[in-house]
């Protein structure tokens, strides 16, 4: 496994939830309330395990155990992200170092983009609650791609859109099955422990390359180079 310290990417991929910002508890709240009204299990780690990562047009036949016609998904994918929404509203900030990490590959002429498998009203609303909307132009969605995560479409879109070939680009990502993505998209992949831990991202396969807390720790680490004056800023 390479050296993350050196690498010296020429783009940087995001997921949203969970990664650049901290909203995972409020995913659950909803997902809790959406989960007793149809009489679902409960939202174990196995269950995230399964589920963080993937699109609701795969989550929602896994948590029902049959199949469902594209309306039936889109019924169900209103009711529990509008609780999302509704709850989360006022409340979502960005995981600690998001935009200090962000001011500072700006510095550095790194182009940044997000890969996500939320519904567009989702980003919309993240993205414009905690202002990253203002920072982050260039979004990547499952919806918008053949296969989800942990296929490597979505990653391969924020890429292209990057003009920026996947070797080149970094990834963060908060789950296993988004690191498996980003790996098999081709990226050096960082895993942020806001959800799993580091003992179980090291426990899939594929791991990513290391694993943090939040940026500011990425940034006291294997990203230390980012915080140094950039190259024709004098």
């Amino acid at each position: 496994m390479p050296d993350i310290s050196e690498f010296r990417p020429r783009a940087v991929v995001f997921d949203l939830d969970g990664t650049l910002v901290d909203n995972m508890a409020l995913h659950a709240q909803a997902f809790e309330s959406f989960a007793a009204v149809h009489q679902l299990p409960p939202l174990t780690m196995d269950l995230r395990r399964r589920i963080d990562g993937k699109r609701n047009s795969e989550i929602f036949p896994m948590l029902f155990e049959r199949e469902m016609t594209w309306d039936e998904v889109l019924q169900f994918e209103e009711e529990k992200e509008g609780a999302y929404r509704q709850v989360s509203r006022g409340r979502l900030v960005p995981v600690r170092g998001a935009l200090t990490l962000l001011a500072r590959l700006e510095a550095h002429g790194i182009g940044v983009a997000v890969a996500t498998s939320a519904p567009l009203k989702n980003v919309l609303h993240t993205l414009g609650e905690t202002g990253l909307d203002a920072r982050l132009a260039i979004i990547a969605r499952g919806d918008e791609v053949a296969r989800g995560k942990p296929f490597p479409d979505v990653f391969a879109l924020a890429a292209e859109r990057l003009a920026v070939p996947p070797t080149e680009c970094l990834a963060f990502e908060d789950a296993p099955i988004g690191v498996a993505a980003a790996v098999a998209a081709g990226m050096t992949t960082v895993g942020v422990a806001t959800t799993f831990s580091a003992d179980q991202f090291d426990a899939h396969i594929p791991a990513p390359h290391t694993v943090v807390p939040d940026y500011e720790a990425f940034l006291d680490g294997p990203g230390r180079w980012l915080r140094e004056e950039a190259v024709g800023s004098r």
